[in-house]
């Protein structure tokens, strides 16, 4: 979440007579995130998120996200819900960009979660995958492994500006996964960005997922390797093992890993940050600076490459492999 776009008093409250949500009392930008406008709105009926899509989230892509949100709240997946229109749709217009109405969810996310935490994270994602294999739309990864070599090609000639010799490893780490990525595992509709931020919790159980902007059809166990990378990492950038250990058994409590699954974790676990480590270089290197780019380092997913890089066994994560 964050705040790339203003919106005018008198603009916004035209926007909100389009829904039967009562009037606008007050509103104040979110800061938090990277990627899309977000207001909190307090109206006389309730309190909402307003969110305008900014740069990285395609129009035609909205129907999906929306309809996943209903769909797994139906389910009993806490997470936001989309606000109708008057007109019956879910997506309007305001000061230039395409927006929705979303229910407010109580909570906060973690800054130092505990294993406790992140087993009920490990939780929460095996039931929002068992929850989506039904739902009838799909939307294809957009970054997806056919997708990194050209971010790669973009941010390859200055890489060794961020740290020598960064272009020849990252060429060689790149063109391994490629050739060993895992085919033919169980797949389904993952959220793709269950970071510490997108997880909201109440006296340590967790109240809503939130930001399912990248979810996509993909390999379920992918969505277990990024949270692993998001979840179990410490700010010194060790692994904390018991940390995954916890993740891993409150997911296999809910949805038990196949043999595949497993076996797949470490190249899993790698891929994924590559994925995250290439739209942070692509950004830090290639985009310009300016109002709507938030760059985030991309030596903190170089650093779990390279820790992912000499796993030998799936165990290695806290996962019980017998």
């Amino acid at each position: 979440m964050a705040v790339y776009t203003d919106i005018a008093e008198e603009e916004l409250s035209e926007f909100i007579a389009g829904y039967d949500v009562g009037e606008l009392l007050s509103y104040k930008g979110i800061a938090e995130g990277t990627e899309n406008t977000n207001y909190l709105l307090h109206t006389s009926q309730a309190s909402f998120i307003l969110t305008l899509y900014e740069r990285r989230v395609e129009e035609s892509d909205l129907p999906f996200f929306l309809g996943l949100m209903q769909h797994l709240a139906k389910k009993g997946v806490t997470c936001p819900l989309p606000v109708q229109r008057r007109d019956g749709s879910m997506i309007g217009r305001v000061a230039g960009r395409p927006a929705a109405l979303i229910t407010f969810l109580e909570g906060m996310w973690l800054r130092r979660p505990s294993p406790r935490h992140c087993r009920a994270v490990g939780e929460a994602l095996a039931r929002l995958h068992l929850a989506a294999l039904d739902f009838p739309q799909s939307r294809a990864n957009a970054l997806a492994p056919a997708d990194w070599r050209p971010l790669w090609e973009k941010a390859k000639p200055q890489a060794d500006t961020v740290e020598p010799g960064l272009a020849a490893e990252v060429e060689k780490d790149l063109g391994e996964l490629l050739e060993n990525w895992p085919r033919d595992l169980p797949e389904g509709i993952v959220h793709a960005d269950l970071f510490p931020d997108n997880v909201f919790f109440l006296e340590d159980e967790v109240s809503g997922l939130i930001d399912f902007y990248f979810a996509c059809h993909d390999q379920l166990a992918y969505d277990v390797a990024t949270c692993l990378n998001a979840w179990c990492f410490e700010k010194d950038l060790s692994y904390n093992l018991t940390k995954g250990t916890a993740f891993l058994a409150g997911y296999q409590s809910v949805r038990p890993l196949e043999r595949a699954e497993i076996d797949a974790l470490p190249v899993l676990a790698r891929g994924s940050a590559m994925r995250f480590m290439l739209t942070r270089l692509h950004d830090w290197l290639v985009l310009p600076d300016g109002p709507l780019i938030k760059k985030r380092d991309p030596m903190e997913y170089i650093r779990r490459l390279r820790f992912h890089r000499q796993i030998a066994s799936p165990s290695e994560y806290g996962l019980e492999t017998a």
